[in-house]
C-alpha cells in the first residue's frame, strides 16, 4: 500500500503536471522509467520483507496474494494508471473550461469592437449625408423656392430614419426603398432638368430585411461623384428581390474611366458589409464606357 501511494503521488503530482501536460515528453518518459524501476525494486523488497520478517522464510505462511510478484506489480500499477487517467481527465476538463471562458471573452471583446466600429461608421454617415442635403435645402431657402416645404418634409422623414431607425440591427427592404425615393426626390428638386434617373424594383421584398442605411449611401455616392454628360447626370437603379437573395445595381455617368469614385459613404459601406455580412455578400465595382457601376448581392441566411 505505501508503494502504491508513493508511485501514484509521483505520477499525478510530479510526472503528469510538470512534464506530460507541459509537453516535455522526453523527460516524462525518462522519469517514468526511473519511477517504474524504483517502485519495482521497492515491491521486491516488500515481498522479501514479508518473507523474512513476517513468514520466517516459510512461504507457506505468506499471504496468498503476496506470493505472486507479477500480480502485485499489476495491482500496484493498475491503481496508478487509473488514478493518473482520472487526474488527466480532470486536467483536461479544467483546461477545456478555461479555454471556453477565454474564447468567450475573446468573442465578447471582438463583438464589442465590431459594435463600436459599426457605431463609428454610422456616426460618419450622419454628418456626411446631412451636409449634402442641408446644403441643397439652404440654396433653395435663399431663393425662396416653392419646393422648399416639400424638401423639408422629405428631409424630416430621412432624419427620422437616420436618428431612430439606423440603430436597429435590421429594417425591411421596403423601408429602405421608401427613403431612397425620398432622397431621390430631394436630389431631383436640386438638379431639376439636369437629372435623368430611373429606379426600378422587381420581386417581392416584403420578406427581406437588411441593415439600415445599407443601400442609400450607394445612391448618395452616385449623386456626389457622378458627372454630367451632355449637361445631364444619368443614374439607373435596379433592386431585385429573390427568395433567398437580393441584388442591387446602380450606375451613373462619369467623365473619366479611371475615376475611383471613392468617398466616405462608399468606404463605410464596404466596412459595414464586412462587419455585418462577412461571406454572405458579393460587391462588384467597376467603370466602363464612362459609367460607374456597382452590383451588390446579399444572401439571406
Amino acid at each position: 500500500m505505501p508503494i502504491t501511494i508513493i508511485t501514484t503521488y509521483v505520477s499525478i503530482y510530479i510526472l503528469i503536471p510538470n512534464y506530460l501536460v507541459k509537453k516535455r515528453y522526453a523527460l516524462f518518459v525518462l522519469y517514468s522509467i526511473y519511477t517504474l524501476v524504483i517502485s519495482s525494486y521497492l515491491i521486491v523488497l516488500s515481498i522479501f520483507y514479508g518473507l523474512i520478517y513476517l513468514s520466517h522464510f516459510e512461504t507457506g505462511n505468506m499471504a496468498p496474494i503476496s506470493k505472486n510478484m507479477i500480480f502485485i506489480m499489476i495491482a500496484v500499477y493498475l491503481v496508478t494508471i487509473v488514478v493518473s487517467a482520472f487526474k488527466l481527465l480532470t486536467i483536461n476538463l479544467k483546461h477545456a473550461e478555461k479555454t471556453s471562458k477565454l474564447e468567450t471573452k475573446v468573442l465578447e471583446t471582438q463583438l464589442k469592437l465590431k459594435e463600436q466600429e459599426l457605431q463609428y461608421l454610422k456616426m460618419q454617415i450622419h454628418p456626411h449625408f446631412l451636409f449634402n442635403t442641408l446644403n441643397t435645402l439652404y440654396g433653395f431657402a435663399l431663393k425662396k423656392a416653392d419646393e422648399t416645404p416639400e424638401m423639408i418634409v422629405k428631409l424630416s422623414n430621412l432624419l427620422d430614419y437616420l436618428l431612430y431607425q439606423i440603430d436597429k440591427p435590421f429594417v425591411s427592404v421596403e423601408e429602405e426603398i421608401n427613403h431612397i425615393k425620398d432622397y431621390i426626390d430631394l436630389e431631383q428638386i436640386r438638379f431639376n432638368d439636369s437629372l435623368n434617373i430611373t429606379f426600378q424594383t422587381f420581386g417581392n421584398c416584403t420578406h427581406f430585411k437588411i441593415a439600415p442605411m445599407l443601400l442609400l449611401p450607394f445612391v448618395e455616392n452616385s449623386f456626389k461623384h457622378g458627372s454630367l454628360k451632355n449637361n445631364v447626370l444619368t443614374i439607373n437603379i435596379q433592386l431585385t428581390c429573390y427568395e433567398n437573395s437580393l441584388e442591387f445595381k446602380i450606375e451613373n455617368t462619369i467623365m473619366q474611366e479611371d475615376s475611383e469614385n471613392k468617398g466616405i459613404g462608399l468606404t463605410n459601406i464596404k466596412k459595414r458589409l464586412n462587419l455585418l455580412y462577412k461571406d454572405n455578400y458579393t460587391l462588384d465595382i467597376h467603370t466602363k464606357n464612362n459609367l460607374f457601376k456597382v452590383t451588390l448581392k446579399l444572401f439571406n441566411t
